[in-house]
């Protein structure tokens, strides 16, 4: 017969495992709390812009094209020109 020490239920973590495992746990919700801190300031930052008389979605735009790398935009820019020509868009 095994010996009970040397046997592992793959459904029980080791005491250092629960450990490390809580560790990971709560840093991910102090970051979760930070990422909707920051996402509360942002809102406010577009209010504000709106109350300026900014368009908000087109502030989106900008700051999501802005991310893109300069090239990626360009031919993501020239393939839309070119499919809304095929549609007689432009």
């Amino acid at each position: 017969m095994a010996d009970d020490a040397s046997f592992q239920n793959p459904d029980v973590l080791t005491a250092t495992a629960q450990g490390r495992l809580r560790s990971i746990i709560e840093r991910i919700e102090r970051l979760e709390e930070d990422k909707a801190a920051i996402m509360g300031d942002i809102k406010e930052v577009f209010a504000e812009a709106k109350g300026e008389g900014y368009d908000v979605k087109v502030l989106r735009k900008v700051v999501r094209l802005r991310k893109q790398d300069k090239a990626k935009r360009q031919e993501e820019e020239a393939i839309l020109d070119l499919y809304l020509s095929a549609l007689g868009e432009v």
